[in-house]
């Protein structure tokens, strides 16, 4: 035997496919949510992301990672990061797709759930730079509160033309903004902050402060502007802070260093200082509290959203991977344990995208009483549930794939990327006990129980184990008179959501396998556990991205 390199039963990469004409699950989430979506938006995006192309920029963002230059070479301060051009690319294309800000030009009848599709299937891709896209996302509405700032902001936070140059608002085609919340002393508790805001006048923009303090989490120092939170003379509040200042000037803005993440490497989370810098007030000043929860629904969503899409990535990896890998004499897709693993996987993902989706419906409704009860009880409980799960969702994906799925380099190491970036959305924007404390919070606005009745209504009748969660869900929410147990009834309440989803959504086999397992007990203490009379064949082949 001359040669010791043969290279064979290796799989090859998953690559140039249409996400979105791939995606049953998402499809059919979307059909009971937006019947009169128009799919065709969604179906070029999908092909987009799937490209190798954007693939590469994907790879290329994330090993070429952002860098801080605080000084330029003759020693004056500047404060900028610089980005690899993969970066630019793939920014580009998730503006262009209006992820950003499409809700807020009543161009779709149902703009959220548009947006939030659009947002999962980008997940898929590159996950990291959806950051700043995010946060422009949930600063808008807040933003209206300054007349004056929302005037000359609005509609280009609003385009679809991504322009990364520091420069004046004026003379660039779109806008992206960012958030500056938490500090080293506080984290979630910002009642904590110490930043002061000190008045120094009015112009067209309204009440003018002076900045002065620092952010431990300042999340794209890049963007053009930011919604921050300071003490005032009345209390915590919002304040918008441009990077560059009306007169052309770059305002007060000290990067300190950038985060050495264990994922999210593609975006850039900072350290800043603020030294009397130029902001102006969002709202009333001692009001900074409830404006920030208002855009932290926005972000909890997408929170959600975004596992929602890293755990079908992962699961369409380890699909590709195991339908081509040959273990003792078959692929490994046909052996029965691993027809197990995919198939309890492929039951988590959908009923992840399934409340994800319904999550985002109640923001295209917000008129709507029930609709209005349920994004206030379903933002906390799916951002909870689906992103608790994400974690160990990653790991057992990442096993399919053996050795291979801890490797970094080649198309297989989208996993480790996929794995290294599932516990941020649990951390950012309030960890669980946060939501699960929020949870407790909006089950006193309205009448909670008779909301979840409703939403669990269409599914009545069609297993025993969910009748039987929906009927013990009331007495445990009147008698929930501590914390101690609000983390397990958030579990449950997504659970009970997520299997009434799926009743209306899904075929038999994934109802019956994700009912049993989840609310009947007919299950384990990792994934792989389904019983014995779980069809797997068909969740699998439904659950497949080719």
């Amino acid at each position: 035997m001359d040669s010791t390199h043969e290279v064979f039963n290796q799989p090859a990469p998953l690559t140039g496919y249409n996400l979105f004409d791939t995606n049953r699950p998402l499809a059919d989430a979307l059909k009971h949510n937006a019947p009169q979506l128009q799919l065709d938006p969604l179906r070029s995006l999908g092909a987009e992301i799937g490209s190798i192309g954007m693939q590469t920029h994907a790879r290329l963002a994330n090993i070429h990672p952002p860098v801080l230059h605080t000084h330029d070479r003759f020693g004056r301060r500047i404060d900028e990061v610089e980005f690899h051009p993969s970066y630019h690319a793939l920014m580009t294309a998730a503006v262009g797709a209006g992820l950003h800000g499409a809700p807020w030009t009543g161009e779709s009848q149902s703009p959220h759930v548009e947006r939030a599709a659009g947002f999962m299937l980008f997940t898929e891709l590159e996950p990291s730079m959806l950051c700043p896209i995010s946060m422009s996302y949930a600063v808008t509405p807040a933003l209206r509160s300054n007349g004056g700032v929302y005037a000359d902001w609005g509609p280009k936070l609003a385009s679809r033309w991504y322009d990364p140059a520091l420069r004046l608002w004026r003379d660039k085609p779109g806008l992206t903004m960012g958030m500056g919340m938490t500090e080293k002393q506080g984290g979630s508790d910002v009642r904590a902050n110490t930043t002061q805001a000190v008045h120094t006048g009015s112009d067209g923009w309204g009440e003018r402060y002076a900045i002065t303090g620092h952010k431990w989490f300042f999340s794209a120092p890049m963007c053009d502007a930011f919604l921050i939170l300071a003490q005032a003379p009345a209390g915590l509040s919002c304040f918008f802070l441009p990077r560059v200042l009306p007169d052309g000037s770059r305002n007060e803005i000290r990067i300190q260093r950038l985060k050495d993440k264990l994922g999210n490497k593609a975006n850039a989370s900072s350290e800043v200082e603020f030294h009397g810098a130029s902001a102006w007030l969002v709202g009333e000043e001692g009001r900074g509290i409830p404006q920030i929860l208002e855009m932290g629904t926005m972000t909890r969503l997408d929170c959600a959203l975004g596992t929602s899409g890293l755990m079908r990535q992962a699961l369409s990896l380890a699909l590709n991977h195991t339908a081509q890998r040959q273990a003792f004499g078959r692929p490994l897709i046909e052996q029965p344990l691993m027809k197990n693993v995919l198939a309890d996987l492929a039951l988590e993902s959908e009923a992840a995208t399934a409340l994800a989706i319904r999550l985002a419906r109640a923001f295209d409704h917000a008129g709507d009483e029930h609709e209005r009860l349920m994004a206030r009880l379903l933002t906390p409980v799916a951002k909870f549930w689906i992103c608790k799960r994400g974690s160990h969702f990653a790991q057992e994906a990442m096993e399919c794939l053996g050795g291979n799925g801890f490797v970094e380099e080649g198309g297989e190491g989208v996993m480790a990327r996929v794995y290294r970036e599932m516990p941020l959305n649990s951390i950012w924007e309030g960890a669980g006990n946060i939501m699960a404390l929020d949870l407790l919070r909006g089950l006193r606005k309205g009448d909670a129980v008779a909301a979840l009745a409703q939403e669990l209504a269409p599914a009545r009748g069609s297993d025993a184990a969910l009748d039987r969660l929906a009927d013990a869900l009331p007495a445990r929410i009147e008698a929930m008179a501590t914390e101690v147990e609000a983390r397990r009834l958030a579990q449950d309440v997504a659970l009970a959501v997520q299997a009434a989803l799926l009743v209306q959504t899904a075929p038999p086999a994934m109802v019956g396998g994700f009912c049993a397992s989840r609310l009947g007990g007919d299950w384990g203490h990792a994934f792989g556990t389904l019983g014995a009379g779980v069809d797997l064949d068909a969740i699998i082949s439904r659950a497949r991205p080719q």
